[in-house]
């Protein structure tokens, strides 16, 4: 087990590696000035060179990523001109816009986003696993079909469809909700919840569509097997079978695909959070890339990446505990 974890993270790290290869490359070695970008359409092209000298822009491709690394790991130090700007690790740039450090400009959003991605998650879950296990063992009844009707409708409806309908029904016609604003969990942990509880809804019904249709596959195909049939015949309870035996081996497939989801949603749920008014990571994205701020773009793509990386790498161990035989791949 210990072997296994230390062989993932070691996978992990090369891939995150090659992430910000590919992150720097496309950003800043793709045609185009980054220099230009930052300096804005009225500046002439000495004041152009100021600031491709100050972000260091001139030097050899390799000395630029090598020093985008060292500010991953170490920090940088960024010239005004006038003055030097340290920006400590991990260190993604400065933003054109305001010269904040990217990773400070994260770190304010990244509250917003967790608290809809891991709320949104509980309910997807919650729903998704438990509509898709009922499907399975009411396999051809009418249930079945109801619920295959409701996910079908869950998956085809957008996400701002969902969100619009709830935002006029419960907090415009009913009065049920405020419309959402976001409490800090710290301050008021009822109504950080209240708030988040429309957004979390549209979210999840449009993500637990495609885990019930998941795991109603996976449990239909697990009972299926000869060790399922075992059991049976010796006499062991169906409850026992389905939670101890047919869930479990269902678990793998939504397992991965709750950390890829996971991951890229703490890169911003963009829609969710522009159509509720929530100030987290998407938000910031659209901002950043209508004015383009190069560096902010570039923090969340890397950012997104790597909570997909870390995500898979937890799911991955995971495994290993739902079935051991992964550990011994």
């Amino acid at each position: 087990m210990t072997g296994y974890a230390l062989r993932r993270l070691g996978g992990a790290l090369v891939v995150l590696l090659l992430l910000t290869v590919a992150v720097y490359a496309l950003f800043y070695v793709a045609p185009g000035d980054p220099a230009k970008l930052a300096c804005g359409p009225r500046c002439n092209p000495g004041q152009i060179q100021q600031v491709r000298e100050r972000l260091e822009l001139d030097a050899p491709l390799l000395t630029q990523y090598l020093h985008f690394l060292q500010g991953l790991v170490a920090g940088r130090d960024f010239s005004s001109g006038t003055t030097v700007l340290h920006c400590d690790a991990p260190c993604l740039g400065l933003s054109y816009q305001n010269s904040t450090p990217v990773t400070e400009l994260l770190g304010d959003r990244l509250p917003v986003t967790a608290s809809l991605a891991l709320g949104a998650m509980v309910l997807w879950l919650l729903l998704g696993v438990g509509t898709g296990l009922l499907s399975a063992l009411r396999r051809g009844g009418t249930t079945e079909r109801v619920l295959t009707g409701l996910t079908l409708v869950g998956t085809a409806t957008p996400v701002f469809i969902t969100g619009l309908l709830l935002l006029m029904v419960f907090c415009a016609y009913l009065q049920w909700l405020p419309f959402p604003t976001y409490v800090p969990l710290s301050e008021d942990p009822e109504q950080w919840a209240w708030n988040l509880l429309l957004p979390w809804t549209a979210l999840a019904l449009l993500e637990s569509a495609k885990y019930a249709r998941l795991t109603r596959a996976s449990t239909l195909e697990t009972l299926a097997e000869d060790h399922i049939r075992t059991f049976r015949a010796y006499g062991v309870r169906e409850r026992s079978v389905v939670t101890r035996h047919a869930l479990r081996g269902a678990l793998p497939p939504v397992i991965a695909l709750t950390a890829l989801d996971l991951g890229t949603m703490f890169g911003g749920a963009m829609l969710t959070e522009t159509l509720f008014g929530l100030p987290g990571i998407g938000q910031l994205l659209v901002h950043s890339v209508r004015v383009v701020d190069l560096p902010v773009v570039v923090g969340v793509t890397l950012g997104t990446g790597a909570a997909v990386v870390v995500a898979n790498l937890v799911a991955d161990i995971l495994y290993t505990l739902a079935d051991r035989r992964v550990a011994l791949t």
